[in-house]
């Protein structure tokens, strides 16, 4: 079940949780003016922490090294297509909002079209 590497533009090395070495899928770009971060779970790939469980400590880290501010970056959360007969591999992509003062509205799922609206 390996991850397409059309998802990302580089394989990005993270201090996951108990600082367990962990990586993801991670690209960064730009579009009508707004910076978007999308890390994509790499499964079997990824030693230790999903992007999910890392969320803000990872999106701090990656605003840290790539000198980004979080509150200026749309973030995005991405578990791939792997072409597997379950439906848990299916591509999925999230919104997420640390900032969200209800914990259920933290992450929200976008339609294809809006992620094609938000990233080009």
């Amino acid at each position: 079940m390996k991850v397409p590497a059309d998802y990302y533009d580089e394989i990005y090395d993270f201090r996951g949780d108990w600082d367990v070495p962990s990586r993801c899928g991670l690209k960064i770009g730009t579009h009508n003016g707004q910076t978007y971060v999308i890390v994509t779970e790499l499964y079997q790939d990824n030693p230790g922490t999903s992007v999910t469980y890392a969320g803000r400590k990872l999106a701090e880290q990656i605003c840290a090294d790539k000198d980004l501010t979080l509150s200026d970056i749309l973030y995005l959360e991405c578990n791939p297509d792997t072409h597997s007969k379950l439906s848990f591999y299916d591509e999925e992509y999230f919104a997420v909002d640390f900032g969200a003062a209800d914990p259920a509205l933290r992450y929200r799922q976008l339609s294809p079209a809006e992620l094609k609206t938000l990233v080009g």
